[in-house]
């Protein structure tokens, strides 16, 4: 569901192949209607970096507030059984009351959108602060946990750890040191083992690339879900780009960053739709691309 150009008066987007307009204000937003009465929806946003700061190159740190409002008007009409956030809901700053503050007044809005949330820990997430001080922040016990909804399994997975298996926290880390540390790896084999559901997997850094936006053991960590058998789709962020990839029979798909690009064309926020059967589709808005999973 992306953008095309129009004048600038008017918005335009195309929606299952026709032509929508639609007035610039925030009310009036790309139309998306459910069908399947069973289907499960899930809001996904990413890499918000939310921070009152200028903007720094391509990032607009303070437009994410107003770029979230359409996200959560998108997903009033939908009314998701959660939303989850990818990691790097705030950036960097130069003092832990500061990021504090920063986290207040990004997570106030986006607290609002729905009773059900879940965060995945970014590594801008702990640049400043302690992993407990951002989740205590957020309302969230745990960094890595799992749970069930309808016929799925939903798994949230940490990678902000050292290759030592030193948490990150307070400027102690590089970012191109991400890891999933062998307690974590064995929490996760052992949770999979005990599923039989279709199983989605939320994380931040990415599992399906070598380069300094992967987990540097990513592919222990695909050895664990690929054993399994059970999952279908890994959904994560960091490296702010749309990206798609298959590896043995698990989609990865990479989310557009909400941070990226001035002005509320240059958005990106999805909606999951998860049928019974195990197929998924993934609604884009704005930058983000359309995707389906069978």
């Amino acid at each position: 569901m992306n953008l095309v150009n129009a004048p600038s008066t008017r918005r335009a987007f195309v929606l299952n192949g026709t032509l929508v307009l639609a007035a610039t204000s925030a009310a009036s937003l790309p139309l998306y209607a459910a069908s399947a009465e069973d289907d499960l929806y899930v809001g996904l946003v990413t890499d918000l970096h939310y921070a009152d700061k200028p903007a720094g190159g391509s990032r607009h740190y303070r437009e994410t507030l107003r770029k979230l409002e359409e996200a959560a008007l998108q997903f009033e009409r939908q009314q998701p059984a959660f939303v989850v956030e990818l990691g790097d809901l705030i950036d960097a700053a130069d003092s832990v009351d500061t990021e504090k503050k920063y986290l207040r007044a990004i997570n106030q809005p986006f607290s609002a959108i729905c009773d059900s949330r879940h965060y995945v820990l970014g590594n801008h997430c702990v640049d400043t602060l302690k992993k407990e001080e951002f989740l205590e922040g957020v309302g969230q016990e745990k960094s890595y946990y799992s749970f069930d909804h309808g016929d799925y399994h939903f798994v949230i997975l940490d990678s902000c750890f050292r290759s030592d298996g030193v948490a990150y926290e307070r400027k102690n880390f590089k970012w191109t040191d991400a890891n999933i540390p062998a307690a974590e790896l064995e929490w996760l084999a052992a949770d999979l083992a005990a599923t039989k559901k279709h199983v989605v997997v939320f994380a931040h850094q990415r599992l399906d690339v070598n380069n300094h936006h992967g987990v540097r053991n990513n592919a222990q960590v695909r050895k664990v879900l690929e054993t399994s058998g059970n999952v279908k789709a890994v959904f994560q962020g960091h490296s702010h780009q749309n990206d798609l990839n298959e590896i043995n029979g698990i989609h990865y798909c990479t989310l557009v960053a909400m941070v990226e690009g001035s002005g509320a064309e240059n958005n990106g926020y999805s909606l999951l739709r998860l049928a019974t059967d195990g197929t998924i589709r993934l609604t884009g808005f704005r930058n983000q691309l359309d995707r389906d999973f069978r």
